[in-house]
């Protein structure tokens, strides 16, 4: 088991938190998604996978969800 946290952009209710975790589901591998809501600031996702995820694909779930993956340093 693989557990991978991210911090994304833009959240701010409930369909935020449902179109994100719907695209990070499909991910091949992906078990489990819980999202922590932070309205005005930077939300969290933990993402628990069988195998370890491509953080390419999961920036790209989450831009398919209209949200932005926040990298370190950036």
């Amino acid at each position: 088991m693989t557990t991978t946290t991210i911090n994304i952009t833009g959240m701010t209710c409930s369909h935020c938190v449902s179109a994100v975790t719907n695209e990070l589901s499909d991910l091949p591998g992906v078990e489990t998604v819980d999202v922590d809501l932070v309205n005005g600031g930077n939300s969290t996702a933990t993402i628990s996978s069988s195998v370890p995820l491509n953080a390419a694909s999961i920036d790209e779930a989450v831009a398919e969800a209209g949200y932005t993956v926040v990298h370190d340093g950036a």
